[in-house]
């Protein structure tokens, strides 16, 4: 009862959709706009760093948040801390309130890691900044956090349920950033170097 208590807490904490809320104050829905997404890549382009940060940290502390919340509630459940963050994740990407809709979760996911694990979570914050500077691509930064992650705890604890219950949102990660890796290939992706400049703003 404990981690599907966990399930449906992390669920709806995660379907919270800042994103969402400041395109509704700007009058602009962005997912019809930039990439499509709702989350904090495509609030910069579309919005400015200012708001693009504001949903970045929202969305990294309801990953965060779920996560101790229900370490808290039932500590004496292992796994109760991943299976509320991957909820987490999954609401943010599937929010049931907007179609469905949402972001495609690598905030929450890093939220989640660093309630599990602070230092991996330092470590997965550096190769996002590495990975992304080095293609111009954050997507691409996202792929490498959502394999390393699963890896990183594979290889240092040994649980393959663990491991297991975080590639469930690994994969649907995945999953979701098939378009930029598509549009990525047709150079048509929006870049790092394009959002500094303001070149997509609409707002």
């Amino acid at each position: 009862m404990g981690y599907l208590i966990a399930a449906v807490v992390g669920y709806l904490m995660g379907c919270a959709s800042m994103a969402y809320y400041i395109s509704l104050r700007r009058k602009k829905d962005i997912r019809s706009a930039g990439s499509g997404n709702l989350g904090a890549s495509n609030t910069v382009v579309l919005f400015g760093w200012g708001a693009g940060a504001l949903v970045a940290l929202c969305d990294i502390g309801k990953g965060l948040a779920s996560v101790l919340l229900m370490k808290w509630l039932f500590p004496e459940l292992e796994y109760v801390g991943a299976v509320a963050g991957i909820a987490c994740v999954l609401g943010h990407i599937f929010p049931f309130y907007l179609k469905f809709r949402g972001g495609k979760g690598l905030a929450s996911y890093f939220g989640m890691t660093l309630a599990l694990n602070w230092k991996l979570a330092i470590a997965v914050a550096l190769l996002i900044i590495a990975v992304t500077l080095i293609t111009d691509y954050i997507a691409l930064g996202t792929i490498s956090t959502v394999v390393v992650v699963p890896a990183y705890l594979a290889i240092t604890t040994g649980s393959l349920l663990l491991v297991g219950i975080l590639c469930v949102g690994s994969v649907v990660m995945l999953g979701k950033h098939w378009v930029n890796l598509v549009r990525i290939w047709n150079h048509q992706e929006i870049g790092l170097r394009s959002t500094a400049r303001g070149e997509n703003r609409v707002g």
